[in-house]
């Protein structure tokens, strides 16, 4: 199984780059995790925000395979404990196919490709900064992974 994070948002800073590098190595290839940045929408004083948002939305369809099981990433989600995440990591790789993390762009993902979304997961009530989403994510899956193998670093 892959898990795709499929992230809105280009050029992040170093240490994020660095903290989701360190997070993906220590997994394996049965579990790997891969970043998809997704080039934002246009913004700007007068800008559309609903194209914007369907814009994004239409270029993460574009690195979707059509079995993927994807799990929208959104304030609004079900918040999840860790091992919470750790059940419904198992459930995904029983299920056979790929998982698709969403991150839509500053206002969201697109209202079509979130109501799409098979699950809907909150990694806190706060609105957190997109580069903090990546590493929280990254290591997050990792811990998972760690519940499921019976590995120490969850303690």
């Amino acid at each position: 199984m892959k898990v795709k994070l499929l992230a809105v948002g280009t050029r992040m800073p170093g240490w994020v780059e660095q903290g989701v590098a360190e997070y993906r190595k220590r997994l394996p290839r049965d579990f790997a995790l891969e970043i998809h940045e997704i080039p934002p929408g246009a913004r700007g004083k007068n800008a559309d925000t609903k194209r914007a948002m369907a814009l994004e939305a239409e270029r993460i369809r574009e690195r979707l395979r059509g079995n993927d099981k994807c799990v929208a990433l959104e304030v609004t989600g079900d918040t999840w404990s860790t091992e919470r995440l750790a059940r419904e990591a198992e459930a995904w790789r029983l299920d056979g196919r790929d998982v698709a993390l969403l991150v839509g762009g500053p206002d969201g993902l697109d209202p079509g490709l979130s109501s799409a979304s098979e699950q809907h997961w909150s990694l806190s009530p706060l609105t957190l900064p997109h580069p903090l989403v990546r590493l929280v994510v990254a290591e997050q899956i990792y811990r998972a992974w760690t519940l499921l193998v019976g590995h120490p670093y969850h303690r």
